[in-house]
């Protein structure tokens, strides 16, 4: 059974969310969601989550799952919001807890930080596969960018997460604490190793050189043009390359904020005893 594909791109932080969901049964999955946040007020809003709201609403979807690829350092996840309007079970991949130890320390979170991956409904494991309608989603464990990424199999389509991103802009950093170049290489590799004409769709675009934005791919094009990752390129050669590249980097806009709350599963930390939720700035420390 072939998926229909619903792609919602978030320009402030050049993210794209996915919708995947089985035509038959009406049953769907969510990728990578956002939830709109003003670093300069600290303020939330659901603009885009009410965008993806509406188009499950108008369609008649059912949400089962609720997934991440990772933990994201460049946008809040909308999943804890989504799941109260629309239902479904946020997952993310087991590996999580080594991510929420270094950053439970990192914003000195306390004892309520719990760092077994609780938060989320459900840890995936590599082969796991999670049933929408007649439309099977396979786990496929991409580790590199961070030590519990995940891209999501659904057939002949792949949602890579931060792997890769489109061929002129090339792969994710490696710097985030547990990154790994020489693991990142592999798991690519591993996505490349697919059939040509497998559709690779993207977590994020920025348009570079001014082209538009565009976030699907496939193996083919990656292996031929990827300005890091292409066939002529080999692990040793990657590896520098990518390290080279991550010390030149500076850190996300959003990495303060959006790891508190993603490694939270998208909820808040724990309000003070005035109600009020907050998040801490580690100083001279990231």
């Amino acid at each position: 059974m072939k998926p229909e594909i619903k792609a919602f791109f978030h320009k402030p932080t050049y993210t794209i969310t996915y919708v995947v969901s089985d035509p038959v049964s009406g049953k769907c999955a969510v990728i990578d969601s956002v939830l709109d946040f003003d670093a300069k007020s600290g303020r939330t809003t659901t603009g885009a989550a009410d965008e993806l709201i509406s188009y499950v609403q108008d369609k008649s979807l059912a949400v089962v799952w609720i997934l991440e690829t990772h933990v994201h350092a460049d946008h809040l996840s909308a999943a804890p919001y989504l799941q109260e309007k629309l239902g479904g079970v946020v997952c993310i991949g087991n590996n999580v807890g080594a991510v929420q130890k270094v950053f439970k320390d990192v914003f000195n979170a306390g004892d309520a930080m719990l760092t077994d991956g609780s938060q989320f409904g459900r840890l995936l494991n590599d082969g796991d596969r999670l049933d929408v309608g007649d439309v099977t989603i396979e786990v496929l464990s991409t580790p590199g960018h961070t030590p519990a990424c995940l891209s999501y199999v659904v057939g002949d389509n792949v949602f890579v997460g931060d792997t890769l991103f489109m061929p002129d802009y090339g792969t994710a950093r490696c710097d985030f604490p547990g990154g790994d170049a020489a693991s990142l290489y592999a798991s690519i590799k591993r996505i490349l190793s697919m059939g040509g004409e497998t559709r690779l769709y993207m977590c994020h675009d920025y348009g570079p050189n001014g082209r538009d934005y565009c976030w699907e791919t496939t193996v083919d094009e990656q292996r031929k043009l990827n300005i890091h990752i292409n066939d002529g390129v080999s692990e040793d050669e990657f590896v520098a390359m990518r390290c080279g590249r991550d010390k030149e980097l500076d850190m996300p806009v959003l990495i303060i904020p959006a790891v508190q709350v993603n490694m939270r599963a998208g909820a808040f930390p724990e309000a003070d005893d005035n109600g009020v939720s907050y998040l801490k700035i580690p100083l001279n420390t990231l």
